[in-house]
């Protein structure tokens, strides 16, 4: 980058730090930072510019906040300090408009030899006051350079206590003085379409931009490498998988999905038929499906995936369902019984001629019932098989698994996921379901490699759900309200859930969320600040029995949680759908696929310690019968604050897509973008996923339009470590694949 750099030898983005700025400030940039090479350095981009026009006058200062200002310094003299043994340093500045400012530092010696008359420094602290005159006391301080007055923008970069912005902007400084030009990874033809600077100019631009347009068009374009990076590894993934055989599973006349299709009470409706034919096209090929049907709560996925795992029946091959819970692996084995009906029964009394059966398979199971399970699965004998993360163990066999069908993938872990998906010598089709919407800059940059079917209208018989936030902070006797609403809804001869966020003590342990849970609060929305001075989150164990004794009393209630043994959990869950208990006081356990038609009303406790989506998903337990649901939102939160916005989104609208997209505004980026990452320290450092969905919507037709060409980027080397960087190696950029 400089030409003046003949003597400093050959200086890339490998190079190591300590010979260019020394081996106590590498140290500090690797402790501190980790920070450890020239390009970590320089990929450790400004969190903000202070425009030197834009730099507080001393004039205007107030006392509590926090100034930067650029002055001179008029006066310095070191005394001994009155109260205790010392040097004090006493300095008074003067910024341009004339305008004087007191600064004391303490241990003084330490700094007169360098502040001393005629200095010019960028000086910042906390303003106070001192004999009825404002001043800093030990303010930071630092020397600007020639090169530094002439320069319009000062970068402050993401610092710590012991190391701060300007340590780490001169150690910047140094590096960009020797570094040589780094070879530009994206190719000249799509730079100049988009209208991109070179890398290298990007790279100094950041760090030193001499106007505003200078830094943005360097984030703009460094934007541009994160985003292709990742949209080139999904891409080479795909491409990757699509090239897999994979045994063709074409429709079949006359066999058990046209059997099912006949017997169904309703009829699909026009997206359900539209995705139910991309997903027998995609079956019918002899290459690996690989598609995500996402659709709102209650807007029949299930009904597709049966069909899908029907249709691979037809041709002799096998189906597995994988959930992410017993709870859920248990209520879709019923589920799917009872859709099929004398279909699933292959081997009992009443089965249809070409009945297929249906097998369940967790980690609960007996032994004697374990045993048969896995011998149905290796036999072939059971042509679907559901179960949860046993179903991947590498003891179990299929005899010719043709199908894997992954609901609410997102629960599940990556290498999960992939473990069945890389079974024999000919990969299975894989169908992905989930019923939390995802908004399309998510899905392009963290599901990518997936093809995406959207299901947005819901099935008729469907029933509205009326959703209120019930404030206690406001409002508190609208509590006792809430079980009168309980009650009125098991008058009417209908059950309710009340969800609470937590377990309890369970076996003299407090547990606090439910690791069984589909989520296990990972996404509590809890605001940093609000949960301060905050009583723990309420819990099963201790709320059902006071509701159970006081405001309940006289009513049925059942407890479920994921501490429960599996067989107990299963005889709740099932006494519940036959409606021998009137109320269901359980975690959020019961947040996706549980189905009971008889449950109208959902009660979740602190609702503020949920996320959008989740509390979307358990309200989305009711109104699934004739019925219509009500779901109450019970919050200790005040009025004014996010989290009380967010329940407040919640009750305006029931369409998840509209929440997904605010539920992303309302999180921090960093928890999606962060599991492109798999756990390592992560290469997207500016990549926003509301900000710039028109670049990754554009970086993903050239990734698929360059592997095309190219699927190893063998004519494309700079394309190739791009993606290295921005995703890690061959097993990181992998895991892509695998979300």
């Amino acid at each position: 980058m400089n030409p003046d750099r003949s003597d400093a030898g050959h200086i890339d983005l490998d190079s190591a730090l300590v010979p260019i700025v020394g081996k106590k400030a590498a140290d500090a940039l690797a402790l501190q930072l980790e920070l450890h090479t020239v390009g970590d350095l320089v990929r450790h981009y400004p969190r903000r510019y202070v425009d030197r026009g834009k730099l507080t006058d001393i004039g205007g200062l107030e006392i509590g906040e926090h100034a930067t200002v650029v002055a001179q310094v008029e006066k310095a003299t070191l005394r001994d300090m009155r109260a205790r043994r010392g040097k004090l340093l006493a300095v008074v500045i003067r910024d341009e408009k004339g305008a004087q400012l007191d600064c004391t530092f303490f241990n003084g010696h330490k700094v007169a030899h360098v502040i001393q008359p005629g200095l010019r420094a960028l000086f910042a602290g906390k303003v106070g006051v001192f004999n009825h005159k404002l001043q800093l006391t030990h303010p930071q301080f630092e020397p600007l350079r020639e090169d530094d007055e002439i320069r319009p923008f000062i970068s402050v970069y993401p610092a710590t206590g012991k190391l701060n912005s300007w340590e780490i902007a001169r150690c910047v400084r140094q590096v960009l003085d020797v570094l040589d030009d780094p070879t530009d990874p994206l190719p000249p033809f799509l730079r100049q379409r988009e209208g991109l600077a070179e890398l290298g100019r990007a790279l100094r631009r950041i760090h030193v931009p001499e106007t505003e347009g200078d830094y943005h068009a360097a984030r703009n374009r460094l934007v541009w490498d994160e985003a292709m990076g990742v949209q080139l590894a999904l891409a080479l993934r795909r491409h990757a998988t699509v090239s897999r055989p994979a045994p063709a599973c074409p429709p079949q006349t006359g066999g058990l999905l046209d059997a099912f299709d006949a017997r169904l009470p309703f009829t699909l409706t026009a997206g359900q038929q539209a995705v139910g034919a991309e997903v027998a096209a995609d079956l019918a090929r002899p290459h690996p499906m690989n598609r995500l049907v996402q659709g709102d709560v209650g807007a029949g996925k299930t009904v597709i995936a049966l069909r899908a795992m029907l249709q691979v029946n037809d041709n002799g091959r096998q189906a597995a369902l994988l959930a992410p819970t017993e709870v859920l692996a248990s209520q879709h084995a019923r589920s799917l019984r009872v859709m099929l009906g004398p279909l699933g029964q292959a081997g009992e009394l009443g089965a249809a001629e070409r009945a297929t059966k249906i097998t369940l398979l967790t980690g609960s199971l007996g032994t004697a019932a374990r045993r048969k399970a896995l011998l149905d699965t290796q036999s072939g004998e059971a042509g679907i098989v559901v179960g949860t993360h046993a179903l991947i163990q590498d003891h179990v066999g299929f005899a010719d698994l043709g199908l894997v069908v992954v609901d609410e993938q997102h629960r599940f872990g990556v290498e999960q996921r992939d473990a069945l998906r890389g079974r024999g010598e000919r990969a299975p089709h894989m169908l992905v379901m989930t019923a939390t919407p995802i908004p399309r800059t998510v899905a392009m940059t963290v599901y990518g490699d997936l093809e995406i079917s959207s299901l947005r209208e819901l099935p008729d018989g469907r029933s509205p759900i009326a959703t209120t936030v019930v404030p206690l902070a406001e409002k508190p006797t609208w509590f006792e309200r809430v079980w009168r609403r309980v009650r009125e809804e098991v008058s009417g001869g209908h059950q309710v859930y009340i969800v609470c966020p937590r377990v309890g003590d369970v076996g003299g342990k407090d547990t606090v969320v439910d690791t069984e849970a589909p989520d296990s609060g990972a996404d509590s929305g809890v605001d940093p600040g609000e949960g301060t001075a905050r009583r723990p989150p309420l819990a099963v164990l201790d709320v059902a029995p006071r509701l159970a004794e006081g405001a309940l009393d006289g009513l049925r209630l059942g407890i479920l949680h994921g501490k429960l043994p599996p067989d107990e959990k299963d005889a709740v869950m099932r006494a519940f759908e036959r409606a021998e208990l009137d109320v269901l006081v359980a975690t959020t356990v019961i947040e996706v696929g549980v189905d009971v038609p008889n449950a109208t009303g959902i009660v979740i406790l602190d609702a503020d310690r949920f996320g959008l989506s989740q509390l979307h998903q358990l309200r989305g337990r009711v109104g699934r019968g004739s019925a219509p649901g009500v779901c109450l939102l019970v919050t200790e939160m005040p009025e004014v604050s996010s989290a009380r916005e967010r329940l407040d989104a919640v009750a305006g609208t029931t369409d998840g897509f509209a929440l997904a997209r605010l539920d992303l505004e309302l999180r921090r980026e960093g928890d999606v973008l962060g599991a492109v990452q798999s756990g390592r320290r992560s290469g997207l450092r500016l990549l926003s996923l509301l900000r710039h969905e028109e670049i990754i919507a554009k970086a993903q037709v050239y990734a698929a339009d360059l592997v095309a060409h190219d699927p190893g980027l063998q004519a494309h080397p700079g394309l190739a470590a791009l993606v290295a960087e921005t995703v890690g190696d061959e097993e990181r950029a992998a895991y892509l694949d695998k979300v």
